[in-house]
């Protein structure tokens, strides 16, 4: 199946796709701030770069683009049809660099939190915020 878009137009579109402040991750900080937590934001100086960091309780979160991840739901399950030889061993690295950040960030002795897209879409804000205090709580 052929791309629906022209290549000017896909282009135009990826050069859309950022890295930082992505709604969802600005929906998941807007939770958090109305929970009374203060954090650090993109700290450079940590495995993989965390979108959300706490750095006195030793925690991070991330907050993960389904597809971009490769998270087992309808949304991350989507393979492009053009550009295979790129798109698959392309996300399989993003997979395999997300395990290994998580890992390393464990052997510094932070504890992490996977937030999903379809997470934050799927959730009421209040489950969601129950999520986060539950992880920002526990020890």
């Amino acid at each position: 199946m052929a791309d629906t878009f022209s290549p000017e137009k896909r282009s135009w579109l990826m050069g859309r796709v950022h890295a930082e402040n992505t709604q969802p991750e600005i929906a998941v900080r807007r939770i958090i701030h109305a929970l009374g937590y203060r954090f650090r934001l993109h700290r450079r100086d940590l495995p993989g770069v965390p979108d959300i960091v706490f750095p006195g309780r030793r925690k991070v979160i991330f907050v993960h683009g389904c597809f971009w991840h490769q998270h087992p739901c309808k949304r991350g399950h989507r393979i492009p049809t053009s550009h295979q030889d790129y798109w698959i061993p392309k996300l399989a690295r993003n997979v395999d660099r997300d395990r290994k950040n998580r890992r390393r960030l464990r052997t510094m002795g932070w504890k992490t939190l996977v937030i999903w897209e379809c997470q934050i879409r799927a959730f009421r804000v209040d489950r969601l915020g129950e999520r986060i205090s539950a992880f920002l709580e526990s020890e």
